[in-house]
């Protein structure tokens, strides 16, 4: 299944394995070094007490440091559990995305699009995941707003199924190019994580959750 970000960004876990291990060799070096520090020093000329009390002190503040860390990863993994449960609702319903990438699968591409003024000319491209264009279309300017493609190509083969970008070019009636957004839908088939973002699975691709910008009972119309 081909994986494709959302334009949102996405949070990040705040702890990494190589700081966790950072942390633990910094514990067990001081550890050691203290408890050598206490074997080796001279009965007669004993550890000053308040440098002593010092050494102590960082030990705790490192011991404390680990601790932290642990409970930190435990509260995002609760935090993760619960937006998958939240996000599970999502399957079987209809999805729109803050993107020009759509899922070319079992269903056609879909794509919605909004033009900011009166088009007089449309023209719709698909690229591939390499950024090859594999079809360009003229769209009807007065009757705006969705589209879906079934991969069939300009030779009358299809497309491969997988990840396909749309990008509309639009002219008014003397030829100035206007604005474009472009949304892509599918229906959600399930969803996964990687520990830290939450991704969709739609019609044969993955998309962030972060990237949604509406949701719907599957076959309502969630063009507009």
């Amino acid at each position: 299944m081909t994986t494709v970000s959302g334009t949102s960004s996405t949070a990040t876990n705040g702890t990494t394995p190589a700081a966790d291990s950072g942390l633990l060799a910094d514990y067990n070096l001081f550890l050691k070094l203290l408890t050598t520090q206490m074997t080796h020093q001279d009965p007669l000329d004993p550890m000053d007490t308040s440098e002593y009390t010092q050494q102590l002190v960082q030990y705790s503040q490192v011991e404390q440091s680990i601790q932290q860390t642990g409970k930190l990863k435990d509260i995002l993994s609760q935090l993760a559990s619960q937006q998958m449960s939240q996000a599970s609702s999502y399957i079987g319903r209809e999805a729109r995305f803050d993107s020009p990438v759509a899922g070319l699968g079992d269903a056609p591409a879909h794509w919605t699009y909004y033009v900011d003024g009166t088009p007089a000319a449309l023209t719709a491209t698909i690229k591939d995941s390499s950024g090859k264009v594999v079809n360009t279309v003229k769209l009807d300017a007065e009757s705006q707003g969705t589209y879906k493609w079934d991969g069939t190509l300009a030779d009358g083969s299809k497309a491969a199924e997988g990840a396909y970008t749309l990008s509309v070019e639009a002219t008014d009636s003397v030829g100035n190019k206007l604005d474009t957004t472009i949304n892509s839908v599918a229906i959600v088939s399930d969803v996964v994580t990687d520990g830290s973002n939450i991704m969709l699975g739609v019609n044969g691709i993955r998309m962030s959750a972060s990237g949604l910008v509406a949701i719907a009972a599957a076959g309502t119309n969630i063009d507009t």
